[in-house]
């Protein structure tokens, strides 16, 4: 059985410490970068990077975005989503590409980890994107009786509790560890809005002519966040990739529920293969 490995790491971007994990084998013949979900720690990913590291013979990073689980606080942060999608992931790309120079590089990114890619400089230097759960959505995307409970987050609890507080109460909501303001109030507008990240000027827009490359879209089929009609949307953001469209059924895989955040969830170890495939 080959021995993982795992230790943890630290590297900087724009003045901020951002920290994570990386599980590898000795003379690792892959790299893999993932990024996380908006609200889901690194720490979260650290099974699956295990699972992956020894099945792929891999160095796999795990890693937090800046002011959010092992990378900081969010309580009294100014940070937004531009820089979870167009900063901290480039500066983690980097670091981690440099660590094992001239062997290939996949990047898998989950919900946000996903999207936030077709904004991204340099993606050229990616052989395989992977997203999980991310997609092009709209709030009136959502099914219902969920789509009730997001007009009521959106709408009402989550803007009066992060303006009471300073800060997000993800938590207390159950969509994770408590978030900056100003991740929330630029994760609403996305929401609201039908041309959601695309029409945020502060993301740069789309990069052109964008990446070339395979990429991998896998949807739940109970996914009720990001359903998987929102996750084939996403391919008009990549027009010049090869796009694969993957569809992960919980009962094929002996399970009751997947849903969307629980793809990489050790109890969900069942669909590992069906992500990476």
């Amino acid at each position: 059985m080959t021995q993982v490995h795992s230790e943890p790491v630290s590297f900087n971007c724009d003045g901020h410490l951002l920290r994570g994990t990386l599980s590898r084998v000795e003379a690792p013949r892959l790299l893999v970068l993932i990024n996380g979900a908006t609200g889901v720690p690194a720490s979260f990913y650290l099974p699956f990077a295990r699972w992956l590291a020894e099945e792929k013979h891999a160095a796999v990073l795990t890693w937090d975005y800046r002011d959010f689980g092992a990378s900081g606080s969010p309580y009294r942060s100014d940070t937004t989503m531009t820089e979870w999608v167009t900063r901290d992931p480039v500066a983690a790309r980097a670091w981690l590409r440099a660590q094992v120079p001239d062997v290939p590089l996949w990047v898998i990114g989950h919900s946000l980890g996903g999207m936030a890619l077709a904004f991204q400089p340099d993606t050229d230097t990616i052989d395989r994107i992977i997203t999980v759960a991310s997609g092009h959505g709209h709030i009136t995307d959502h099914p219902w009786p969920f789509q009730a409970r997001v007009w009521a987050l959106w709408y009402l609890l989550g803007p009066v509790a992060t303006w009471l507080l300073g800060y997000f109460p993800a938590r207390r909501f159950g969509l994770g560890n408590d978030l900056p303001k100003g991740v929330f109030w630029q994760w609403r507008r996305w929401l609201l809005a039908r041309g959601a990240l695309p029409a945020d000027r502060r993301l740069g827009g789309l990069r052109d002519p964008g990446y070339r490359g395979p990429i991998t879209l896998v949807a739940m089929e109970d996914d009720v966040m990001i359903p998987p009609r929102c996750v084939w949307k996403m391919a008009g953001w990549h027009p010049n990739a090869q796009i694969e469209r993957r569809l992960l059924v919980p009962a094929d895989h002996g399970l009751a529920a997947i849903g969307h955040v629980h793809p990489f969830s050790a109890r969900n170890s069942a669909v590992w293969p069906s992500l990476i495939a």
